[in-house]
């Protein structure tokens, strides 16, 4: 099966798993909502990028044609409350429009866990539901099942490693310290997906997949604390910790939204282990690392700053009805704006090198602590808050997580245009555009908002003496960044 199809190509599996099917020898097809964002990855122009989304069957049927095997990567978990619900329909279009296409197989990578669906959590309920949705249509659909993934960038990753990075104590839900976990590296979980549907004898079977260790969540805090080189972390096992309440501690500590942690934890009182007469490796020659090399490499690629992909980079569908910021200013609804010109004798190199490089731990040149007030109250309010930081501290490409903002254009060394992601009535754009007229740059910095009814102008007026100043002050100390940028 060369010729594949892949849903979720810009997630962060997903992104992952393209140059692993490349490699093999694969002919690629990545379907994509938004095909812009593929290019900004390093395989972009080895694959086919075509548009499709799970939520709409006749965009499936198109991209599938010719295909013979389908992996299916999408999940809505934390881009909506009604995440199984959207899940399932997603499900049902992709089942339907391949075998409308004759797609021979799907592959599906899906959670563990025991098959009585009142006995899971609800995500890893929903994760089993799409599987049984899958398999109902008339295509073979190969299931991997895995508990949690380890690798650079991932969520269970990340939450794991800002809890323990950043609380030397703690105090923990007793399940922490009971329930079972079979963590398995991101390399073992794409080898696997690679070698699926190649193996006939896995069509129409559900599979699982985990690492070479069987530990407890605290087992997993006490690896990564040897791996990080800390000392052992103090955890204080308690009985009064719900999941819900768990969730809003994780949400306070790490970059996890509270959208995002509260599936996750929740899902952390299942005991999510192989069972021996699914396993993988009855199929496929392959031994997994154990948990202590895979936080290892996952560590060594985070500091190398080599995280090809992270679950930053996964974001919610925009609506079509929303404004954007190319609109013309005549295509309906108000437009709030504050532009700033600022002359220059840099490159627009320099321009571009400085502006991509704003967030994260480089900060925002100006008023650092109102950003990071603006982020903490955000989290508060149940937005994705300041700490998502960047995947990558000076690369951009578009659908990238830059604090509380969303990459939504990139054009080197022309346009950035970032789109905000924090709680605001309304619709926020903050873009820079590098102009050259007579030799001569120009930076042009714009901050747009489109207000939500009488809430939204007054919080874009209240805040604009604010605003007025600290735009200002950004687009000259990012002139003057650029200015004295060697070279």
């Amino acid at each position: 099966m060369n010729r594949v199809a892949v849903l979720g190509a810009t997630g962060y599996v997903g992104g992952r798993l393209v140059p692993q099917l490349l490699d093999a020898g694969g002919d690629v097809r990545c379907i994509v909502r938004r095909p812009e964002r593929a290019g900004g990855f390093g395989w972009g122009e080895q694959v086919e990028v075509v548009r499709g989304d799970v939520g709409d069957r006749d965009s499936l049927e198109q991209g599938f044609a010719g295909i013979d095997a389908v992996y299916y990567l999408v999940h809505a978990m934390g881009h909506s409350d009604r995440f199984a619900e959207t899940d399932r329909r997603g499900a049902a279009n992709t089942a339907a429009a391949a075998q409308a296409a004759g797609v021979r197989r799907i592959v599906y990578l899906g959670g563990l866990g025991a098959d009585d669906p009142a006995a899971l959590s609800p995500h890893l309920a929903s994760r089993h539901e799409v599987g049984r949705v899958l398999a109902g249509g008339a295509v073979p659909v190969t299931e991997l099942r895995a508990a949690v993934i380890i690798g650079s960038g991932s969520a269970s990753f990340e939450m794991l490693r800002h809890l323990v990075d950043r609380l030397p104590a703690m105090t923990c839900p007793r399940w922490v310290t009971l329930t079972r976990c079979q963590p398995i590296a991101i390399g073992d979980v794409l080898h696997y997906l690679v070698a699926a549907p190649q193996i006939e004898t896995l069509a129409g079977r559900i599979t699982e997949v985990g690492g070479a260790d069987v530990v407890t969540y605290r087992d997993m805090m006490d690896c990564y604390a040897r791996a990080a080189g800390l000392r052992p972390r103090v955890i204080l096992p308690v009985p009064v910790l719900t999941p819900r309440l768990s969730s809003h501690w994780v949400r306070l500590v790490t970059p996890l939204p509270y959208g995002l942690a509260r599936p996750l934890v929740e899902s952390l009182i299942n005991d999510v282990v192989v069972s021996p007469k699914r396993d993988i490796r009855r199929f496929v020659d392959h031994e997994p690392l154990g948990l202590d090399e895979a936080l290892t490499r996952a560590l060594q690629r985070v500091q190398d700053l080599d995280v090809q992909t992270a679950w930053t980079g996964s974001s919610p569908e925009q609506s079509v009805a929303e404004p954007m910021p190319q609109d013309p200013s005549w295509a309906g609804g108000t437009v709030l704006s504050d532009e700033r010109a600022v002359p220059t004798g840099a490159s627009p190199e320099a321009l571009f090198a400085t502006v991509s490089g704003v967030g994260g731990d480089r900060g925002w040149y100006v008023a650092q602590p109102l950003w990071a007030l603006r982020g903490a109250l955000d989290s508060l309010a149940g937005g994705v808050g300041m700490r998502r930081g960047r995947r990558h501290p000076d690369d951009l490409r578009v659908g990238d997580a830059l604090d509380y903002f969303r990459v939504e254009a990139v054009d080197p060394p022309r346009l950035l245009r970032l789109r905000a992601e924090m709680r605001l009535p309304g619709v926020a754009f903050l873009e820079w555009h590098i102009a050259t007229e007579n030799g001569r740059r120009t930076l042009h910095q714009l901050a747009r908002m489109y207000p939500r009814g009488v809430l939204g102008r007054l919080y874009w007026w209240a805040l604009y003496p604010i605003h007025s100043a600290i735009f200002r002050l950004l687009a000259k100390r990012l002139v003057r960044a650029a200015e004295a940028r060697p070279g």
